[in-house]
């Protein structure tokens, strides 16, 4: 019981806080949600107005999906993400014996990502899939997607900061 109320005050801290972050949300009257449920009124009385396309993002930026880098901050910094953009992991398929290989899974729930849990992850790429134009993952539902490197039984996820969440916001009409 108390640690359902934890995961779920923490859940909250975390969106709140994502939604604070969005530059598209605001105390108040939220104009996203509410053009997304009037989305017809809304096109019948300004035809002009088009949404943005989704925007590809290279996970990590330059640095790609490495060991040792923090992605929570870099979700953070690169923030918002919204519904349909594209995410892009990056990495080098192992060479020999000397190297360390990557690979992406999607964490079920907050606290296998929290805990860094990948018994219930669903593994989205493996080593050799990161190379060349990398891994596309797309941010297709309105829900918390939690993403970890599955390598070495969880130790990049928990020791190498191999891991982080974003929550897409519903994309904004422009003027």
């Amino acid at each position: 019981m108390a640690k359902g109320l934890i995961l779920g005050v923490i859940l909250l801290a975390s969106m709140l806080a994502g939604s604070m972050g969005n530059k598209d949300w605001g105390f108040g009257f939220n104009y996203t949600d509410w053009l997304q449920k009037h989305r017809s009124w809304y096109r019948h009385h300004h035809p002009n107005k088009t949404q943005e396309a989704p925007n590809k993002i290279i996970v990590g930026g330059s640095q790609h999906w490495r060991f040792n880098f923090s992605y929570a901050d870099w979700a953070f910094n690169h923030g918002p993400f919204y519904l349909n953009d594209v995410l892009v992991f990056k990495y080098d398929p192992p060479m020999g014996n000397d190297s360390h290989p990557h690979s992406v899974y999607q964490l079920p729930d907050l606290w296998s990502f929290v805990k860094c849990d990948l018994s219930n992850a669903k593994q989205l790429s493996n080593a050799t899939q990161g190379a060349g134009e990398g891994f596309e993952v797309v941010l297709d539902k309105w829900q918390p997607y939690y993403f970890a490197c599955g390598e070495s039984n969880g130790f990049h996820c928990d020791v190498g900061r191999m891991k982080f969440f974003v929550m897409p916001m519903l994309r904004a009409w422009r003027t």
